[in-house]
């Protein structure tokens, strides 16, 4: 099989690299299996009518489909949209809308996930969806027509491989939005490949000496970067159908994993589980993301117990892993986010949210990113597109940070009003509008607080008429949204603050915040 430099195929190298490619569940997948499981899905996907420009959706938890999904939709030409497997009806929904997704290939059930139940509360106004894929059964009660995801259990006809598609879309990530809910991020083989390859090579991945494990989703820029980088290394990947920290923590020490990427929770939790002084000898790095307080006394700890975190960049437009801190650095400088980019073609810069001016180093602003690894634009949405980049091709990120003057960057904190939310960011207008569609609500309002050492969102509403009830408001959203989006608190007000400016009336967003801690500070 041929396979163009920049395409997804071209990453699943034979020669050097280690066996197996992945462990699922305990499950060893060899390089040559894999190869074959891709053709099969390639070959299943076609039988389905899937062809180039198609768009898939994926609902799937972490395993081999989803990794044999998205080769096999290079293969194709076909795309394939990221599902988060904690959304719910409303962003499922959006999603599909957006991305005029034809199949949707979903689990039939995991733990307490009941897909079935999230996508009978789906309107059936999803134009384009023809059927859903289910694995783990032959059917799921729904709108749509149902067949069993069986590629890998009986032959089809075998596909030729699509032609000049390294540059069109492949993978649709999504990002927070700023109304009803999130945008398509679209990437194409070549962003994906490049990255990669150039991930491998800044991390000096060595395929029989280093290992990952995947412990965080496929469908996030986060996981997928990760995964890739260690594929095109020819690396084993050790992976967690979902994180948990006791299975983690045993993976960790029986396989004597090299390298780690997560949420500065994961390895809180997974720490938390062993009185070992030293309980991770052959850790060399763990790339985290820093969303709770306290990480700065979790990175000291997790050093002083053999655990080394790395501080890193990354969104979702430019990929995860987009820089990181070096072993060279020091240890206050290397737990910070940023670092240095992964891709010596990479470009950052900073402007001075006052002036507009570029930035010196040290001078905080808004970073701007131009590299290979950034994203094609926003799926089907031009005008969003066109916002988010500079006359001169930059990615205005809406992330405030500093150079360093030695080729690295600090990461600050995120512009504006998007919150921090489960690990994931969210914009407030995507839970504000939801509240709004529910009985009762005029006019509602989202701010992130410290609860408990955890960022969570508090809800003002404005009643129409009768205050609506706050239980009824919540059980409402749990049935829309991820549990990491629903309201700590929702309180009832007459009024929003707001400031009379040259723009119009603005909602005082800081004294929101105040307001909330003051009245739970009260309770």
């Amino acid at each position: 099989m041929s396979a163009n430099a920049s395409s997804l195929q071209s990453l699943i190298r034979t020669e050097a690299a280690a066996n197996p490619a992945f462990v699922c569940d305990g499950t060893p997948v060899s390089r040559a299996e894999l190869a074959a499981k891709i053709e099969a899905t390639a070959a299943w996907l076609a039988a389905q009518g899937i062809g180039k420009g198609d768009v898939v959706a994926v609902w799937l938890v972490n395993r081999i489909e989803w990794v044999a999904l998205l080769f096999a939709a290079a293969r194709c030409g076909a795309i394939v949209a990221a599902v988060n497997t904690r959304y719910r009806s409303a962003e499922v929904a959006h999603l599909l809308r957006l991305s005029g997704a034809r199949l949707m290939v979903v689990e039939a059930a995991f733990r307490s996930v009941d897909f079935a139940a999230i996508l009978t509360d789906i309107a059936k106004d999803v134009p384009a969806l023809q059927r859903l894929a289910v694995i783990g059964a032959d059917a799921i009660p729904a709108h749509w027509p149902c067949v069993r995801f069986d590629a890998f259990d009986r032959p089809y006809p075998p596909v030729p491989l699509a032609q000049d598609n390294i540059d069109l879309p492949v993978l649709l990530y999504t990002t927070s939005g700023t109304t009803k809910g999130p945008k398509l991020v679209a990437h194409s083989q070549r962003t994906l490949t490049t990255h990669a390859s150039c991930v491998a090579r800044a991390l000096q991945l060595h395929p029989q000496r280093h290992s990952l494990l995947a412990m965080l989703p496929f469908c996030g820029t986060f996981g997928m970067t990760s995964l890739l980088g260690f594929v095109a290394a020819g690396a084993t990947v050790h992976v967690l159908d979902a994180f948990e920290a006791a299975p983690a923590l045993k993976i960790l020490g029986e396989h004597k994993i090299t390298h780690a990427f997560g949420s500065d929770e994961m390895f809180r939790r997974i720490l938390a589980l062993t009185d070992a002084p030293r309980p991770f000898p052959h850790l060399e790095v763990c790339g985290f993301a820093a969303f709770q307080p306290g990480w700065r006394e979790l990175a000291a700890e997790a050093e002083a117990r053999g655990l080394p975190l790395f501080g890193l960049y990354g969104s979702s437009e430019v990929q995860a892993l987009f820089s990181i801190a070096r072993p060279i650095d020091a240890f206050a400088d290397r737990i910070e986010g940023g670092g240095w980019p992964m891709s010596a073609d990479a470009k950052v810069r900073v402007r001075d949210t006052e002036t507009g001016e570029l930035a010196a180093s040290g001078i905080s602003g808004e970073i701007e990113i131009n590299a290979p690894s950034s994203f094609l634009g926003y799926f089907n949405n031009p005008d969003a597109t066109r916002d988010a980049l500079t006359a001169d091709g930059f990615f205005r990120t809406g992330d405030i940070g500093r150079l360093r003057g030695d080729g690295s960057f600090v990461y600050e904190t995120r512009a504006g009003d998007a919150m921090r939310l489960g690990g994931f960011l969210v914009a407030p207008g995507e839970i504000e509008d939801e509240l709004k569609s529910c009985a009762g609500v005029a006019d509602a309002q989202v701010v992130a607080v410290d609860l408990k050492g955890q960022a969570r969102c508090v809800a003002f509403v404005i009643p129409a008429k009768e205050p609506p009830m706050q239980e009824t408001l919540v059980a409402r959203l749990r049935e829309r949204l991820a549990g990491y989006k629903v309201p700590a608190r929702i309180y009832v007000v007459e009024a929003f603050p707001v400031t009379d400016s040259a723009n119009g009336m603005k909602i005082q967003r800081a004294r929101l915040r105040a307001m909330a801690m003051e009245r739970i500070a009260a309770e």
